[in-house]
């Protein structure tokens, strides 16, 4: 886990070897934790760490590199404070010493508020850039000198969080997942869709819309979503067996408890596709039920000859959260080996759309498939897969043939690009001007080199041979999510 103690909000040039094609133009953002001390205090999980936004420009063969922690009410209060004075995912903070024994004593009992670190991904809506985690509250980013314009609160829907991975359509129209919770106690799961267009420059999430509500199956313990699926007629929700007990956090504070013990893995539980109408909001009677899985990320989804196709990173343990724990990952070699999570790997499932009272229930309607692994026995030596990536603008909803992701033994290596001792981070698709083929264009991926710096890496996306790429002079963490910003 690499420290970072400042931001660089001043571009930096790097220096550039190989050959950085001319015709890539534009930024590649990257968001991800970059700050877990403050004062003497320290965060406990990954997750946890606050927000630093990174930019990688790209013009004419050249790259220069800035990054900006984000100006959110968690980090400003950290600061004034010198201390955690707001509790993430996997940290909860301490009563404030300032305050006197009786004060210290109420403070337990308040309910937890929602961070809004958002140190997860860059997101779009309406044509402007967000970025994100999983509270109800994001912020809008000037994608081309980072700094925070507007801190943005979902009052428009009344959902308590929402997805760091809505989808995009064609059009612009974008969906998301968020949960809420009634009076009686009651969790939802809400599928959300949020117009095109704004129709004033200072406009964020006016229009958004709750195209539908779906009961949680066990009232007070929904289950934990990282992303969804979405083909060109349905969303695909899966309610899989990690479960949040609400119970156990809204009281977290009170019995000195973070959100994330919250969190547990039930193997007696089956998990539940829900698929939803994008047009009507109709949620499909039908329930397709596989064994307990645990999955963050979809990789596509498609509908085909009257089957839907989903296909995501997935695995059969769900205990995965708790392993990125800020001591885990300061180990190295076996005892990091010891504690990396059970492999996610690519895997298919096929869901028969035309179903009646008349269809048989325990046979394979699919001649060729209905769920398989995406990968070889090869894969295992890479301890799974994760991060996927396809080239979204062309091929998100649609027949493909090509994903990217990183490979999970320690933390993630490449898969098909691998060097000793560098460690890759998501790869983000970037098509080549008048592309023909799904494959033609480049990846772009930030890699970590323990004590030996960063770079920008820029691999040909048909072949994975280095094309080039821009040494950092400074630390960089290991980040989450990214896109490319391009521009004319």
């Amino acid at each position: 886990m690499t420290p970072v103690l400042d931001d660089n909000p001043e571009p930096i040039n790097t220096d550039v070897t190989g050959r950085i094609p001319k015709w890539i133009n534009g930024s590649f953002l990257r968001n991800g934790p970059g700050k877990f001390e403050i004062g003497n205090q320290r965060f406990n999980h990954w997750f946890d760490g606050m927000a630093l936004l990174h930019q990688f420009k790209i013009c004419n063969g050249q790259v220069t590199y800035k990054s900006r922690f984000l100006s959110s009410d968690s980090y400003q209060a950290n600061s004034e404070h010198n201390r955690i004075a707001v509790s993430e995912f996997g940290t909860v903070t301490m009563p404030d010493p300032c305050k006197n024994f009786f004060q210290r004593f109420l403070s337990r009992f308040e309910i937890p508020k929602p961070t809004d670190n958002a140190n997860v991904s860059f997101v779009t809506y309406k044509g402007d850039y967000y970025v994100s985690t999983e509270t109800n509250i994001m912020h809008k980013v000037d994608p081309e000198t980072l700094e925070t314009t507007k801190k943005v609160r979902c009052k428009f829907i009344a959902v308590n969080g929402a997805t760091a991975h809505p989808h995009t359509e064609p059009d612009g129209t974008s969906y998301n997942m968020g949960n809420s919770y009634s009076g009686k106690g009651r969790a939802y799961y809400n599928i959300i869709r949020v117009p095109p267009t704004k129709s004033t420059e200072d406009e964020t999430l006016e229009g958004a819309t709750v195209l539908c509500s779906i009961p949680s199956a066990d009232k007070t313990k929904p289950s934990y979503y990282h992303s969804f699926g979405e083909s060109e007629n349905y969303v695909v929700f899966i309610e899989q067996p990690i479960k949040m007990d609400l119970l156990k956090i809204v009281t977290g504070k009170l019995r000195g408890k973070s959100i994330s013990a919250g969190f547990s893995w039930d193997p007696k539980l089956n998990t539940v596709f829900h698929l939803i109408h994008k047009q009507t909001g109709t949620v499909s009677s039908i329930k397709y039920v596989a064994k307990p899985m645990s999955t963050f990320h979809q990789i596509n989804a498609y509908e085909e000859d009257g089957f839907l196709i989903v296909d995501m990173c997935a695995s059969d343990d769900g205990q995965a959260i708790a392993n990125y724990n800020i001591q885990n990952l300061r180990k190295s070699g076996e005892a990091l080996d010891e504690v990396r999570p059970t492999g996610l790997f690519p895997r298919r499932f096929v869901l028969p759309l035309n179903v009646d009272d008349d269809t048989p229930y325990s046979q394979n309607l699919n001649q060729k498939q209905s769920w398989c692994y995406l990968h070889g026995e090869d894969l295992h030596q890479y301890g799974g897969l994760e991060f996927p990536q396809i080239n979204y603008g062309k091929y998100n909803t649609r027949p493909y043939r090509y994903f990217y992701g990183c490979g999970f033994r320690h933390l993630p290596l490449p898969i098909v690009w691998e060097h000793p001792g560098l460690y890759p981070s998501e790869p983000v698709f970037v098509p080549a001007p008048n592309a023909t083929e799904e494959d033609d264009g480049v990846i772009l991926s930030v890699v970590i080199t323990p004590h030996k710096g960063t770079f920008l890496l820029v691999l040909d996306a048909k072949t994975f041979e280095e094309v080039g790429r821009a040494a950092v002079p400074v630390n960089i963490p290991y980040g989450f999510h990214g896109t490319f910003n391009a521009t004319a």
